[in-house]
């Protein structure tokens, strides 16, 4: 930067190396000052290397028949893996939106997907965004199978947080239970294997790992059978902070980016659209370079690319549609081809069939079973209608009557001590100030609601919100995931330093915070 600057391209945390003085630091650089204990003056050094988890109980991979284990792509990030009389689905999101109105399925799901769903022996959600721990889908689900095991990891365990973001793996628990009926729920600790006394299979076992960037929230999967191992990264940043097993049968990871609202729901300053298209194609292409390296580095048999395939199809979003540029699956397996010519790369479309026996024996495209020529591939109706009245609903709720709702609503988050004072407008399905609609102040150093800005020097954040969203999220005690993830907000800041997502005390109070505690929830 200047020379005696350096900051984190991440988290936007700066430090002057001169003064050794930190301007926005993370909450871990604020701890206070070690000091050391001189016992016996000696030194004893030691070095922590674990043996890894997944080398416990090793197991001889055994020879394997055609068709024994078989991955099916449905859509998005849901596979059906069947492995001998068993069969497992990660992160099943079939049908309506994920991110309240924002993202929505680019592949028609096989027509039976959803008989597939109720039939399974047993369910793994990653984390709970909600194109991974689906409500519409859920709701089918607990319509025909209540009692179907579902399994994730137990995201309170790893690191120490807040009590909200402590709670973050038991919403997604109370949404099962409360919200879909499924009785069968399991909290899972991480870096074991689960077999035997889950009464899952002999010859199957899984293990749930965590995320080493977001820890609190994301989890990636580790399954074997008969020996042969699958690894699912799902969305992880850095899963299992980069030690994973090496030469597995098969990896399956995400691949696409975008899926946040930077910088496309950014204006203002020098969010022009010329940067913005410079920003995303930069990011997109280090995405690719960094999985492509991550395949190689890992050097599984097969690789997978899923976990990516959405599309903002409703027309009020058209712009992110066409700015939001994703990589294609494709493209990476190509780069993985370039880089590792011995690795299978499969693009899947959905109902297409991978048999790992075939494909170890002979890893040609003969282990991959296509669809019929004449199957849907791409979705092209959404039931908008159906999914935005449920939003629009919200906007009448007896509570909005009422400008009362504003300080409760926030004070119920609990979110202070901050100097951030935010406005937000609600507004229409474009961003225009709404007739009737609010326009409010928050000063979260001391959370209150004042009329104008204050005159001392804070940051500063203009939010428009979109009213059918903002609304339902109050109500409901749901995540500010489904404004900003979703699109469903446009956002300018003074000083520009800083990125929402990554403004990590009240992204995470809005992004963690357990729903289920809020008096106003109508579930």
């Amino acid at each position: 930067m200047d020379g005696r600057t350096v900051r984190c391209t991440k988290h936007y945390w700066k430090l002057n190396v001169a003064t050794m003085e930190y301007v926005n630091p993370p909450d871990s650089f604020m701890q206070d000052e070690l000091v050391l204990s001189d016992t016996d003056g000696s030194l004893e050094l030691l070095e922590l290397n674990p043996p890894d988890p997944w080398t416990a109980e090793p197991r001889e991979a055994q020879e394997l028949h055609a068709g024994e284990i078989t991955l099916t792509y449905i859509t998005h990030a849901c596979m059906e893996l069947k492995a001998g009389n068993k069969r497992m689905m990660f992160d099943p999101w079939l049908t309506g939106p994920a991110f309240a109105r924002g993202w929505w399925l680019l592949h028609e799901p096989p027509s039976d997907a959803m008989d597939r769903l109720s039939q399974a022996d047993l369910i793994y959600i990653s984390h709970m965004h909600s194109d991974h721990l689906s409500y519409p889908t859920l709701q089918h689900l607990s319509m025909k199978r209540p009692d179907i095991p579902i399994y994730v990891g137990d995201t309170s365990r790893p690191v120490e947080f807040n009590k909200h973001q402590r709670g973050a793996v038991r919403r997604v628990a109370k949404c099962m239970l409360f919200f879909f009926s499924c009785t069968l729920f399991h909290v899972i600790f991480f870096l074991i294997w689960l077999f035997h006394h889950l009464k899952v299979d002999e010859h199957l076992r899984f293990m749930i790992l965590m995320d080493g960037v977001h820890p609190e929230m994301d989890t990636c999967l580790i399954v074997e059978y008969k020996g042969h191992m699958i690894l699912n990264t799902v969305d992880c940043t850095r899963p299992n902070n980069g030690r994973l097993p090496h030469g597995v049968d098969v990896m399956l990871s995400d691949f696409a980016g975008g899926a946040s609202g930077f910088p496309m729901t950014f204006h203002g300053g020098k969010y022009t659209e010329s940067w913005k298209a410079g920003f995303i194609k930069n990011e997109r292409k280090k995405l690719l370079n960094y999985k492509t390296q991550l395949v190689k580095s890992l050097q599984p048999k097969i690789y997978c690319p899923f976990a990516g395939y959405f599309t903002e199809a409703h027309p009020s979003d058209r712009y992110i549609k066409e700015t939001n540029i994703k990589n294609s699956a494709a493209d990476l397996n190509e780069s993985i081809r370039k880089s590792c010519p011995n690795i299978l790369t499969w693009t899947p479309s959905p109902g297409s069939v991978l048999d790992l026996a075939l494909a170890l024996n002979d890893p040609t495209n003969s282990a991959i079973t296509e669809p019929p020529n004449d199957t849907k591939i791409y979705k092209d109706s959404w039931d908008f209608d159906l999914y935005l009245d449920e939003l629009n609903a919200s906007i009448s709720a007896e509570i909005f009557k009422y400008k009362s709702w504003i300080q409760y609503y926030y004070k119920w988050a609990g979110f202070k001590g901050y100097n951030l004072v935010i406005r937000v407008i609600e507004t229409d399905d474009d961003f225009e100030p709404l007739k009737g609609g609010y326009d409010y102040l928050v000063d979260f150093l001391d959370l209150s609601f004042p009329d104008v800005r204050p005159e001392r020097d804070h940051a500063f954040e203009e939010i428009k919100n979109r009213v059918n969203v903002m609304r339902h999220v109050v109500l409901n005690g749901r995540l500010w995931d489904d404004l900003y993830i979703g699109f469903s907000n446009r956002m300018s800041r003074d000083p520009d330093c800083i990125k929402w997502k990554y403004h990590a005390k009240i992204w995470n109070e809005t992004q963690i915070h357990d729903a289920n505690s809020c008096h106003v929830h109508v579930y």
